[in-house]
């Protein structure tokens, strides 16, 4: 996410078994599912309703700025040249 993967927008640490907890509970109910953030909160431990509401809302935003290139691209530093001299 923007600030970090494993943190919604409100600072709620996330772990990497959580967020896929997240994602697997977000495969099986689509918005139109009744009570979906209470089933989606069920799936993933130690996460009430409302803080996979806004997990889900932070990963939306993240989203939105990727797709409309308001993500900056990381400046990746060239790879030192191998500085190791030749045995011959």
């Amino acid at each position: 996410m923007t600030s970090n993967s494993m943190t919604s927008s409100r600072g709620s640490s996330w772990t990497p078994k959580q967020n896929k907890q997240f994602e697997e509970a977000l495969a099986m109910f689509d918005r139109d599912t009744p009570d979906r953030w209470h089933n989606i909160a069920r799936a993933v431990c130690g996460k009430s309703a409302e803080e996979v509401r806004r997990h889900y809302e932070a990963l939306v935003k993240d989203i939105m700025q990727i797709e409309t290139d308001q993500v900056p691209i990381p400046n990746y530093r060239a790879m030192p040249t191998n500085t190791r001299s030749r045995i011959r």
